[in-house]
């Protein structure tokens, strides 16, 4: 089995704290996930975080003009310089302060960073390594109060500050003959933004409270506006005084005070963001409403729009909310919302395509393993959701939860179907279904029973009693013969579910039991223990066959307020969750500290270690603490200095009489790093981690291993190209392989020609087919070929479906990727098909409706002509009588 598994993705956490930046195209938008960056492709619906991580929570991004160079900036102004096309890490830069706002110029020449109340300005720096690639090129001062807000004016020569000082000043970059630093006064609130207008004639600021100012640029006691930046000269060429004078004031929501704001150069628009969950888009500079719409219950801490002004972003940390909308059409382009709490389990489908993950918050969400997306969320739980587990199929996806149900909810038309329930209350803590999905299995924590249901009926088949503490974990066996059980009584117990009438087989263990599993061929079990150890069994003897001592393998980092070192330390040593790998032959393991473990079956030696955090601001990361932090209120870290970060509740004084407003005694509550699930994918090419940070996906990375295979002096990419032209299609890509360089192996198979296919398959030796296999299930997802792709694997499977059939167990993992891969495209395909049908049905119907509306209206041209004929008839036959009566 190979352990090269990096990290792929995090998923669960779409939007932490800081602000969003758009790409320069507009189709993507940037996120801040606590230390991580992650990129929500908005038009190919594909989510991506950046491999790097920052020390500590980001609070700023800034993304060049050109979308080459991306800033990150954490809490204490550690700073990464990061290539954002090859999403590598360039330089490492500290900026020694807490940054407010950081700004790149529309020619990405400088960048303009907020540290407190100064400025700086810095030249951007190159796309290479550099020995000092960051150059201060000036520093300003003048505000009295931390700067909330920097924006550019678009010739990049002159940039704008706001602060809580209720002031707004106007730096330039360079000297300018003619302009000095100006000051804009007026608000009474502290201002959340400022920006000049696209034909930089005006300045519109904007404060907390709602005001917003039209400010003009103009001579002295002269109503004529001008651009800013050509400053005029009279006829004796001394230059002309000038000013900028309010000339309209406009009031915005006055029940809520303004969060964040933003400006379109586009299209002139200004968005506010505000503290009721409320946004509001105006046009400016006439102040007209386009449009108002609640979509949070707290505050919008950020909103962002796109370089064409079409899509509004919004940001929301108190819910983790992150909202695309576009305000035209006034639909949603992005909607996802991360779990309000802790993850606390996670599953994944049968064929690796979804994983559901239960939270504190109450809800289960499921989401699209390969895109990163939720697609559905569930919230008829009243309390936390313990466990989740799909049904055979992937189409039921069922959770346990403390508010003592069981639920059971289609992925089809997204309800919840059945209801499991216990004769009296209890808090479901595990579930478990069996092979076949008709049994459910639930143990909880207050009474010490396993319930069981029939999945058909929803009835209450039979209850489970014999432990002697709360059931901590349940597994159905790969074949379904037996159900085991772990408690807190120190045993595993194995239940014959089928019939009672056998003896209940029990496992002793010297401490409390944490988790089992199975391993997937059914012949052994392996479980967790309050010791740091991990047992394995033989299910057929119950006899034990190894044991791995990993309490020092998961020790984890020293807390805050730990009086012990972390070696000293007791809490965190043991694995609360166990899974085995697709093939069985290894373990990974995980538990209350920042590190994930996989251990080899085989040996029971230590594979790798993962630190699922590098994450400075979450407990439990550092191995040793710092005593300069220490004061004596505490650790500095949980004490909060400046409060801003803080809601405004967090102010209001609640403390008792004689105690001191604002004192020490105000502290942040820091989460805690931990692992409190831990699963891999049946495909055995991913597993996934439920961590404080979200859910963590760890994957192979391939693409730029050299793994040669059975490799000789002959095989070069030359001598396989010459045999590709020369028609030798089998030899060409059998030494592909054995060379295993993947553009390669993908010339040679996209040269066969389809008429070729069965036949080359039929003689393709058999210990290349894995390899053929998993080479096919990769490059199905990006390749437009499928029909090319799904000749080839009828053609494996019929030719060799012997030889799959007996090493099922072996080929099983890379068998689900490749189903995946061809659900998905069918998937896909049939709803590109069923749109096709709808759209042609409705062309039908309208061209019947304008073939009917034509015929109608030539049958009223021919009655009209009747009647005109008639009526000349008539007046011919008048004139008839009449010269009829004048003869006689």
């Amino acid at each position: 089995m190979k352990t090269d598994f990096k990290f792929s993705n995090l998923c669960g956490t779409v939007y932490r704290k800081g602000n969003l930046v758009f790409t320069p195209d507009g189709n993507s938008i940037l996120s801040p996930v606590g230390n991580r960056v992650t990129v929500f492709d908005l038009v190919n619906n594909k989510t991506e975080t950046l491999p790097c991580e920052n020390k500590r929570d980001i609070r700023r991004l800034a993304l060049s003009p050109n979308g080459n160079l991306l800033l990150s900036v954490d809490e204490l102004g550690q700073t990464l310089l990061i290539n954002f096309r090859r999403r590598t890490v360039l330089h490492y830069f500290n900026l020694k302060d807490k940054v407010r706002d950081i700004q790149f110029s529309p020619d990405g020449k400088y960048f303009v960073v907020a540290l407190g109340r100064n400025i700086q300005v810095w030249r951007s720096p190159g796309y290479t390594r550099e020995f000092a690639p960051f150059e201060l090129h000036r520093k300003y001062s003048g505000h009295y109060d931390d700067i909330t807000h920097i924006s550019w004016s678009p010739d990049s020569r002159f940039f704008l500050t706001s602060g809580k000082d209720m002031t707004t000043k106007i730096f330039s970059v360079n000297p300018i003959e003619g302009f000095k630093p100006t000051t804009l006064t007026g608000h009474r609130y502290a201002v959340v933004g400022s920006w000049f207008s696209k034909d930089m004639r005006a300045i519109y600021t904007v404060s907390m409270d709602g005001a917003i100012c039209v400010r003009r640029f103009r001579p002295h006691a002269v109503e004529e506006d001008l651009t800013f930046g050509e400053f005029p000269r009279d006829e004796d060429g001394d230059l002309v005084r000038t000013v900028w004078i309010t000339t309209e004031r406009h009031y915005a929501m006055q029940n809520a005070k303004v969060q964040s704001a933003a400006f379109s150069w586009a299209t002139g628009l200004l968005v506010l963001g505000f503290t009721n969950g409320v946004f509001g888009i105006w046009e400016m500079p006439d102040f007209n409403m386009v449009h108002s719409l609640s979509i949070s219950r707290k505050k919008i801490n950020t909103v962002a729009i796109n370089p064409s002004g079409e899509w509004l972003a919004f940001g929301s940390s108190a819910l983790g909310q992150l909202l695309v909308w576009e305000w035209q059409s006034e639909t949603y382009v992005l909607k996802q919302q991360g779990h309000f709490y802790d993850m606390a389990c996670i599953a994944y489908s049968g064929d690796g395509q979804y994983v559901a993950t239960g939270g504190d918050d109450a809800k289960l969400k499921v989401w699209n393993a390969l895109s990163g997306y939720c697609f559905i969320t569930f919230t008829e739980h009243t309390s936390a959701v313990t466990a989740v587990h799909f049904s055979k199929g992937s189409q039921v996806v069922l959770s346990a939860s403390l508010d003592g149900t069981v639920r059971a909810f289609d992925l089809v038309r997204y309800r919840n179907f059945r209801i499991f329930t216990s004769p009296t209350p209890v808090q479901f803590t595990s579930l478990a279904v069996d092979p076949s999905g008709e049994i459910v299995c639930a143990g909880c924590q207050d009474s010490f029973e396993i319930y069981m249901w029939s999945m058909q009926t929803g009835k209450l088949l039979d209850v489970l009693s014999g432990h002697e503490g709360p059931i901590s974990g349940l597994a159905f066996r790969p074949d379904g013969l037996s159900l085991a059980s772990c408690s807190w009584d120190m045993t595993v117990r194995l239940w014959d579910v089928f019939d009672r009438s056998k003896i209940v087989e029990r496992l002793d263990h010297n401490h409390e039991v944490l988790a089992i599993a199975y391993r997937p061929d059914s012949k052994e079990l392996c479980a967790s223990t309050l010791d740091g150890q991990i047992h394995f069994w033989d299910v057929l003897k119950a006899s034990p066959t190894g044991t791995i001592e990993g309490r020092r393998d998961i020790a984890g980092g020293r807390k805050a307020n730990d009086r012990q070192t972390a070696e000293n330390s007791t809490s965190g040593k043991c694995f609360n969750s166990l899974c085995y790998s697709a093939d069985g032959t290894a373990v990974l393991g995980g538990g209350n500290s920042k590190y994930v473990c996989l251990y080899d079956r085989q040996s029971n030696i230590l594979l790798r270690k993962f630190q699922v955090s590098q994450n400075q601001s979450l407990d439990g990361v550092q191995e040793k603490l710092n005593s300069r932090n220490m004061t004596e209120a505490g650790p500095a870290d949980l004490i909060d200095s400046d409060g801003i970060d803080s809601d405004t509740e967090k102010h209001v004084d609640r403390s008792l009489p004689g105690v001191k407003s604002n004192d020490k005694s105000n502290r942040v509550l820091r989460p805690e790093v931990r692992t409190r699930d831990v699963k891999f994918a049946p495909t055995g090419r991913q597993w996934a981690a439920a961590s404080t940070e979200g859910l963590i996906i760890y994957s192979l990375d391939e693409t730029l291993v050299f793994d040669p295979f059975e490799l000789d002096e002959n095989v070069t990419p030359e001598t396989i190209q010459a045999l590709v032209r020369n028609g030798d299609y089998l030899r060409a890509l059998v030494n592909a392989f054995r060379l295993n360089e993947t553009y390669l192996i993908r010339q040679v198979y996209e040269a066969v020609p389809p008429t070729d296919v069965q036949l080359l398959t039929k003689d393709f030796p058999e210990a290349y087919l894995e390899r053929l296999f998993k080479f096919i299930a990769s490059v199905m997802e990006t390749s437009q070929l499928l029909e090319y792709h799904l000749h080839w694997v009828s053609g494996l499977l019929s030719n060799h479906g012997t030889f799959v059939k007996t090493r099922s167990v072996k080929l099983q993992p890379v068998l689900r990727m490749l189903q995946r891969c061809i659900l998905r495209m069918h998937q896909d395909i049939g709803t590109v098909c069923d749109k096709n049908i709808y759209s042609l049905d409705y062309l039908l119907v309208q061209g019947k409706r304008v073939q009917e509306n034509e015929q109608e209206s030539d049958k009223k041209v021919t009655m009209d002509d009747v009647l005109a004929a008639s009526d000349d008839e008539d007046e011919s036959m008048d004139v008839d009588a009449s010269q009829v009566s004048v003869h006689a």
